[in-house]
């Protein structure tokens, strides 16, 4: 008894004194992590995590626009590949819309048309909308403007918003999951997420090429909310929120501190259906419903690669040459996307809990799967 009264005194000791350290080097937001992950029997991020955080509304309007149901919604049945895939990690949502009609939808585990679940790194391509958007309303002057212009910080580096939105801003931010002890982690779950970014330097030159880095679309986020002196939840609800009809009101992870600063390079919770209508939005050219929202021009920089030898990305969407089409995409870690396929006029929603493994074509095999069973149930039908 001795023994065991010992082992856990000691056992207290430690967990105090790796706390105490904790706070003494600043990464208590280690203990945020545990909390949140751990504690609620997870060993990484997961679609249901924005409970555990602080978020702003995304209020919808007063005229909601369902989208409509197509003629032969739901008639088609899944690939038994399909079915193995979703299956195997976990689909929560898969989605068809066809001739921007509802096609085909199904959903799994007790989620339905209104589960809210986290966005991951598709709010970057929300978050980029709003750069376009910004431009438009005479927030910002283009693509070109220094971020120097809006953060004393770097008044004297050449990187631009626009480098923000293509992933070209050279910025030391080292994208890593895992550790967490990595700038990505401390951008989750600590509670003064300002201070991390602009902490950040430019160390490699801006504007050149294609690098991942989801701290240049937190900082975009902060550009647009000094812009434009509005919350970035309020400008997304009165941008596209409300005059696309969105159904349900989205909610968007903020940071713990006084000024609650979204989280723009991740966690936007919303549902299948919403998160689809970017996809639309992008493939009629910036129109909603006949309505010019955003810039076409911009739209159609935002769907095309940048960079001659990065062929993967444009600004704020994944770009695909899959089955010699012309694909744009959003998406989030865990194997959340809206997939667009303008020329069939297609856009695929896969939303859920894990992706698969890595493919050498810039996309994880699922991503591939995803698309494949869709064509081959649509011509099927």
């Amino acid at each position: 008894m001795k023994r065991i009264k010992g082992f856990f005194k000691w056992l207290f000791i430690i967990i105090i004194a790796l706390v105490l350290l904790a706070y003494a080097t600043d990464h208590e937001y280690i203990l945020k992590g545990v909390r949140v992950v751990y504690m609620t029997g997870h060993t990484t991020a997961y679609i249901d995590d924005y409970p555990h955080f602080e978020n702003m509304k995304v209020a919808t309007g007063n005229t909601p626009q369902p989208w409509p149901v197509h003629k032969d919604y739901n008639k088609a049945k899944s690939t038994p590949t399909l079915d193995e895939i979703n299956n195997r990690l976990g689909t929560v949502a898969y989605m068809i819309i066809k001739n921007d009609s509802i096609w085909y939808e199904n959903y799994a585990e007790g989620y339905g048309t209104e589960s809210q679940t986290n966005s991951f790194s598709m709010a970057k391509s929300i978050t980029s909308a709003l750069l376009g958007k910004a431009i438009q309303d005479g927030y910002i002057e283009s693509l070109d403007q220094p971020l120097g212009d809006f953060f004393e910080q770097y008044k004297d580096e050449k990187t631009t918003v626009g480098d923000l939105s293509s992933m070209a801003s050279g910025l030391d931010w080292v994208e890593h999951y895992t550790s967490p002890f990595s700038i990505t982690a401390r951008a989750y779950y600590d509670d003064d997420l300002g201070s991390t970014i602009l902490g950040q330097k430019v160390v490699e030159e801006p504007g050149r090429a294609f690098k991942y880095l989801s701290g240049n679309t937190q900082l975009l986020g902060m550009v647009i909310e000094k812009a434009t002196g509005k919350k970035i939840a309020d400008y997304l609800s009165e941008s596209f929120w409300k005059p696309m009809g969105f159904e349900q009101e989205a909610l968007w992870q903020v940071d713990d501190s006084e000024n609650q600063l979204a989280k723009t390079f991740c966690c936007i919770a919303s549902n299948a259906k919403d998160f689809a209508r970017f996809g639309k939005l992008y493939k009629n050219h910036g129109k909603w419903n006949g309505k010019q929202l955003l810039d076409s021009t911009f739209v159609a920089k935002s769907t095309h690669q940048r960079f001659e030898n990065d062929p993967e990305y444009g600004y704020g969407f994944w770009l695909s040459d899959h089955l010699n089409k012309h694909i744009f995409v959003m998406r989030g870690i865990l194997g959340q996307y809206v997939i667009t396929v303008p020329e069939d006029n297609v856009i695929i929603v896969r939303l859920g809990h894990s992706r698969g493994g890595w493919d050498d074509r810039g996309f994880s095999t699922d991503f591939y799967v995803f698309i494949e069973e869709a064509y081959a149930m649509l011509e099927g039908d």
